[in-house]
């Protein structure tokens, strides 16, 4: 089992110069994205014109498989859900309206699997536990999960920063993003605990996030 990690993530800004929203995703660069599988908002936070503003996001890299109740394309809870790590395997099952993760076995090197044995189509997510919440964060979104099918998942915490107004917290991204990235990191490599600064440049009103 690889070892467990935890990133504090701060967001600031200062007199910004006018307002904008960021838009936390892990929507890096993987073979399925957008077809298989669908990135989840993480964290929209709003940086106001005018005075001080700071948002914190907090990361643990426990990854979970959970069974996600999805309401007009929002991720707004989980049934039930199972903590597993890297190279781990779980199924997927359900008796009398009960769905039930099996406690995770040894499985296929270097990623995360869940097999759906429910005898019906469903929707599965991977995730990451949270301080204090009984349900993961969802990452990625997995839907029509066929029964006797499995979901594969190779999940690199990849956070992506986007000035984007036009999604909300837990919902499921259909489509690449219109706007590039500002900010990505592979939060393995970062810190326990960064603060990060959003300037835009009055000249271009391009933003960037430096490292405070």
């Amino acid at each position: 089992m690889s070892h467990l990690f935890t990133r504090n993530l701060t967001f600031e800004s200062n007199d910004l110069g006018k307002e904008a929203t960021i838009m936390l995703t892990f929507d890096a660069d993987m073979e399925g994205l957008y077809k298989d599988f669908f990135p989840v908002v993480w964290k929209v936070s709003t940086f106001g014109q005018t005075g001080p503003f700071r948002a914190h996001a907090t990361y643990t890299s426990q990854l979970a498989f959970s069974k996600p109740q999805v309401v007009d394309g929002n991720i707004i809870d989980a049934e039930t859900s199972v903590k597993i790590n890297v190279s781990e395997k779980t199924t997927l099952t359900e008796a009398n309206d009960v769905y039930h993760f099996s406690p995770p076995q040894a499985g296929a090197s270097g990623v995360l699997q869940a097999v759906n044995s429910t005898g019906d189509v469903q929707d599965i997510a991977v995730g990451f536990m949270s301080p204090g919440d009984l349900m993961p964060k969802p990452a990625l979104y997995f839907n029509g999960v066929g029964d006797g099918s499995h979901v594969t998942a190779r999940f690199t915490p990849v956070l992506r920063a986007y000035i984007t107004s036009d999604y909300q917290e837990t919902a499921i991204i259909r489509g690449a993003i219109d706007t590039p990235a500002i900010w990505s990191h592979d939060l393995a490599g970062l810190a326990q605990s960064t603060t990060w600064t959003i300037k835009r440049d009055a000249a271009s009103g391009h933003y960037t996030i430096v490292q405070s």
